[in-house]
């Protein structure tokens, strides 16, 4: 990867470098299921959004049905199948008890009982799992972010290239580019409604997420398994896992990645023993190829402003991009167009509706590439943020950061990357000392 450029990396988008093994493809393309197959799905990680996507999916086709759940945690595994037996007959939901993988390394026993494969772990273990799935030649939802580290970004890539050779569908939870209301606005931008893009703002403001109390004779793994949201190297910080939605699309709409990022951040409201390592809030800005310039914020404190939107500045107008609201307008005052999508189909329902539609009718969609690239930008911004330095996509792509051990060679009394000092405090990052990789 050492003479691997931008440039290369943007245009190739495959990383087909020599220092990168692909697993051998089982398949010289994937099979198409006819509308009155059965098939078979599995889902990794049973939380809310893998017991949603799940959910999703049997709604999505009718000759679909469960048949294995994997999760590091029984009784988060055991909720998701009673919740989802709840939602659907016991036909759809066929899930033996022998097909109930529990622990570190589960995963490889439910994708290998399945056609299709929902991976919605901590995106720390994405790339371990999505490049088993794709070598065992599955079809793949996989949630975002789809890493939280360079090498699992090149990992993911050398996955997609195989997948595309195999033609195995893959589609990445980024549900703006399945939303009406932003697929109308970037039709429009391709038209040259407001002209070229010249600069933007991208908006994740909130007050944070869920924190989960350490229990007597809890090991430090089980601990920041439970509050993986809190560590980089489950998590990736919130500019990471959640911000990457806006991220990508300013990606999406400019039709470029970031050769450069800096910002600054920080731990100002949010710095409890129980918050982890991650900041509370992010700024950056990136440079794009062709000039533009991106401001981006996140940041998880109460009682402030929220905020998930985006806006863009372009030659002719702008654009403001909100949920299942768009504006469009020129600088002149007049509207160029308006959608306000109270009846559009929710874009979460709209993902799995596509990817199963592909894999009968063997059409092919493949989200990995743009969904590793924005995930890598997104990392871009917390290096930038962590260290105080400026990032080149170049420097990043061409480091060793590697913050993820290989999952099958944990387990509960593993020590995880990173542990606290006597006092129960994670370090923390410190602009101007911390090494960005």
């Amino acid at each position: 990867m050492k003479n691997l450029t931008r440039r290369k990396f943007v245009k190739g988008s495959t990383l087909a470098s020599g220092s990168i093994l692909l697993a051998p493809s089982i398949l010289t393309s994937a099979p198409i299921f006819k509308n009155d197959v059965m098939l078979k799905l599995a889902v990794v990680g049973c939380g809310g959004r893998g017991t949603g996507a799940a959910s999703q999916a049997l709604k999505a086709d009718k000759n679909v049905k469960l048949v294995a759940m994997a999760d590091a945690f029984e009784d988060q595994l055991q909720k998701s199948h009673e919740n989802l037996s709840l939602m659907f007959t016991a036909d759809r939901v066929a899930v033996k008890d022998a097909n109930k993988f529990v622990g570190f390394g589960s995963y490889k026993k439910a994708i290998d009982e399945a056609d299709v494969i929902i991976l919605a772990t901590p995106p720390g273990f994405r790339p371990q799992h999505f490049e088993y799935a794709i070598a065992q030649g599955k079809h793949v939802f996989m949630e975002k972010p789809v890493a939280t580290d360079v090498a699992g970004i090149k990992k993911v890539l050398a996955s997609a290239k195989l997948a595309k050779e195999n033609k195995l569908n893959v589609v990445v939870g980024l549900q703006r580019h399945y939303q009406r209301s932003y697929l109308e606005a970037y039709k429009r931008i391709q038209e040259g409604a407001i002209g070229k893009i010249v600069s933007g703002q991208v908006y994740w403001d909130g007050g944070g997420v869920w924190v989960r109390p350490r229990l007597e004779n809890m090991t430090e793994m089980e601990y920041q398994m439970r509050n993986w949201y809190y560590f980089n190297w489950l998590c990736g910080d919130h500019i990471l896992e959640q911000h990457v939605h806006n991220i990508d699309v300013a990606n999406w709409f400019i039709g470029e990645y970031p050769i450069k990022a800096q910002g600054m951040g920080g731990r100002e409201v949010r710095k409890g023993k129980d918050h982890g390592e991650i900041f509370d809030h992010h700024f950056v800005e990136f440079e794009y190829p062709g000039g533009a310039i991106i401001s981006s914020q996140c940041r998880h404190q109460q009682g402030c402003m929220n905020r998930v939107s985006e806006t863009f500045q372009g030659t002719l107008g702008n654009v403001h991009t909100k949920g299942g609201s768009t504006s469009m307008n020129s600088y002149a005052g007049d509207s160029i167009y308006k959608h306000q999508g109270e009846n559009d189909k929710n874009p979460f329902q709209v993902e799995h509706d596509e990817l199963f539609a592909a894999i009968r009718n063997g059409n092919y969609i493949n989200n990995a590439e743009y969904g590793a690239k924005s995930t890598m930008s997104a990392i871009m911004g917390r290096m930038a943020t962590y260290s105080g330095q400026q990032i080149s996509w170049d420097d990043a792509m061409n480091s060793n950061h590697e913050i993820v051990p290989n999952e099958d060679l944990l387990a509960w009394s593993s020590n995880p990357p990173v542990i606290p000092d006597a006092a129960g405090n994670y370090p923390i990052p410190i602009p101007g000392v911390t090494k960005p990789f």
